[in-house]
């Protein structure tokens, strides 16, 4: 059996949006609910997060940027992305979350991980909150994973939204692979397939943008045959993965129509390109997802498929 990693703190439940707001403290609360109900988290090796250093948070975002949202007073600081008082301190627990999974899989503690944290990140930009997002927590991990001697990162992003701040940041960049499906045309409105990289990231950045009412049975063909393809043919030793639960069938922000099976041949898709020959790390970040009992089983699906992982 693998040795997965199982990364939470109470501090996520810090950032505290206004009622109704779909990116609330319920989604952590409900997919802790579920591991810790089921056997699941006596097989997990449990991460401790600890907040990243502005040092690390640096080298996706501008100081400006990063003193915004350390000093800024509460409320929205853009139509759908809102500051509470305890936002500052969960998303520096979010990012080095991820940031402490990464150091736990170069030190061959863990095989992998499934970090359930928030907020969520991919549409973060260098200077700018988006999309409930506020640090780019996969990309600060994936360029701190570079620093400790992950020269190659692959990252997977299979949110329904397209992840426009993990994609730009990465955009000249030929160390860092991004990989993203998503509905299209839909929010941010980036990710045309014309989008491939600038400069020497050109042909680093592959979009599969999908239509309204995508099933499973494409998602599974896209991740079991078109994925494995291309991260055997770059060679990553580290996938970092965006977990976005917002494309199953049932969640209220998209229309896409990914059942349970659809979320399992999705992740034993990832799952077999990262571990059937390289046998690298990959580390399961939490991004969407907002129908709260179809995202905590999404999740649990996720991390049995981690521990169950057969050759």
């Amino acid at each position: 059996m693998k040795k997965i990693g199982y990364a939470y703190s109470d501090i996520f439940l810090r950032h505290q949006l206004p009622q109704r707001h779909p990116e609330s403290s319920e989604r952590l609360e409900a997919i802790n609910k579920i591991i810790h109900s089921s056997d699941l988290i006596t097989k997990l090796v449990t991460i401790k997060p600890r907040p990243a250093e502005e040092g690390q948070l640096s080298l996706v975002h501008t100081e400006a940027y990063i003193d915004q949202i350390k000093t800024s007073e509460p409320g929205y600081i853009d139509q759908d992305t809102y500051l509470s008082d305890g936002s500052y301190e969960a998303a520096l627990y979010a990012a080095g979350a991820v940031i402490r999974a990464v150091e736990m899989c170069a030190s061959k503690t863990i095989d992998g991980a499934f970090c359930a944290v928030r907020p969520p990140g991919h549409h973060a930009e260098s200077d700018r909150a988006m999309g409930f997002c506020l640090f780019n927590n996969i990309a600060i991990a994936a360029r701190c994973g570079q620093k400790i001697g992950f020269k190659k990162v692959f990252i997977v992003d299979f949110d329904v939204h397209h992840g426009n701040g993990t994609q730009n940041t990465f955009l000249d960049n030929d160390t860092v692979f991004y990989f993203s499906t998503h509905q299209h045309p839909f929010y941010p409105g980036s990710g045309n397939e014309n989008e491939t990289g600038i400069g020497k990231g050109k042909g680093f950045t592959k979009n599969i943008p999908l239509k309204e009412g995508t099933e499973d049975n494409e998602y599974i063909k896209i991740y079991n045959e078109k994925l494995p393809e291309i991260v055997k043919d770059f060679n990553p030793d580290l996938m970092l993965v965006s977990a976005g639960y917002d494309l199953h069938i049932n969640d209220p922000l998209a229309r896409m129509n990914v059942s349970d099976d659809g979320i399992r041949g999705i992740v034993e898709g990832i799952l077999s390109a990262a571990w059937a020959d390289n046998k690298i790390p990959v580390v399961f970040t939490l991004e969407g997802g907002y129908n709260l009992r179809h995202l905590a089983h999404s999740v649990k699906i996720t991390i049995e498929s981690m521990l169950n992982f057969q050759m």
